[in-house]
């Protein structure tokens, strides 16, 4: 096991960083491997099937963060390119409930699809969204924690309704996983960017899926990684695919996979559940600086006039998002981190 104090030297931003919701900073670790294998490309020294192994083991890396085997994940670049192969593959006449705040990547597949044929997209406020589910509720599709204002989803809730009205879930955990514990076999699919809280580089995307998912979702992006034989699959009939998860692969962006590996690794030697209780805690600590009441999330938005001008002066980087003020705590931040931005704040 590492701690989050060993794991901090991997960082070094210049300032105060809390936009990690926007995206995350790489461990040197992870930045070190990427730039080998850049300089590898550009002298030419090298063949790229390692470059591929360095893909596999972070899948598996992925799977053991959210309890499930490599067999189950899949691998992308994107979210909005798993989701879509979710909604491209829901039946006519099929019923999808999506929170009214979720962001775009989750909601516009499902909306492209209700305009193209008989799909039919309800939004609800994201607090109701448990009760809104019903009898003709097909699936469910929702964010472990919205990013606009880092609500965090009552999963519990959800999940138990969609049970009991027999509908499926897509979980979107890209703003959770990482720094919330999330258990993917109580879902039907759960897609996640790696860019920001898995502090991956861009273009690394996941998602684990259960086996009503697998039968039920075409691969329509399958290419030569889909096959079940990915060095057997470069040219010629017939259609070979994977019978697992991979089927769903789309062809890795080299270079980001390798950064992408010794990210995750390190962060399954942390153990998400020592992150999240860090990360809550500076949430928690600048909330209380600001008179908030405490909460679950790591993400926190307020309404205070100026407040980002006067972040960002003091050399603090933060978002506006919705006119409010976000700022996203995770484990390269630190106390000290929590009272520069109130005393920012103060002046």
């Amino acid at each position: 096991m590492t701690t989050i104090e060993e794991a901090r030297e991997q960082w070094s931003p210049e300032g105060v960083y809390l936009n990690t919701a926007s995206y995350g900073l790489p461990p040197r670790d992870g930045f070190d491997s990427m730039q080998a294998a850049l300089a590898d490309w550009r002298a030419g020294r090298t063949s790229w099937e390692h470059w591929g192994e360095s893909t596999e083991a972070a899948r598996a890396s992925f799977g053991q963060m959210v309890g499930v085997p490599a067999t189950r994940v899949a691998v992308g670049a994107t979210v909005s390119g798993f989701v879509g192969l979710v909604a491209a593959s829901v039946p006519d006449g099929s019923h999808v409930i999506v929170p009214e705040e979720e962001f775009t990547s989750t909601l516009f597949p499902f909306l492209v699809q209700q305009q193209a044929r008989a799909v039919t997209v309800t939004t609800v406020p994201a607090a109701r969204l448990a009760e809104a589910i019903g009898a003709d509720t097909d699936i469910v599709a929702f964010s472990a924690v919205q990013m606009s204002t880092g609500e965090v989803a009552d999963v519990d809730a959800i999940v138990a309704s969609a049970r009991h009205h027999d509908a499926r879930t897509l979980l979107d955990a890209t703003q959770a996983c990482g720094w919330m514990p999330i258990d993917a076999t109580r879902f039907g699919a759960v897609v996640c960017a790696g860019y920001k809280w898995l502090t991956l580089p861009r273009g690394t995307a996941f998602m684990a899926v259960d086996e009503a998912f697998q039968e039920a979702v075409v691969p329509h992006s399958a290419g030569w990684y889909a096959g079940a034989d990915v060095h057997r699959s470069y040219f010629g009939p017939p259609l070979r695919l994977a019978t697992d998860a991979r089927r769903f692969d789309t062809s890795p962006a080299w270079f980001s996979w390798v950064g992408a590996q010794p990210a995750l690794a390190l962060l399954n030697r942390i153990g998400i559940d020592a992150v999240h209780a860090h990360d809550v805690a500076l949430a928690n600590r600048f909330r209380a600086g600001l008179g908030m009441r405490p909460s679950s999330s790591a993400i926190v938005s307020v309404a205070r006039e100026g407040a980002a001008e006067r972040l960002e002066r003091a050399g603090i980087v933060v978002a506006l998002r919705g006119g409010r003020l976000r700022a996203s705590w995770h484990l390269y931040n630190s106390e000290a981190d929590v009272d520069a931005a109130l005393d920012a704040l103060a002046r």
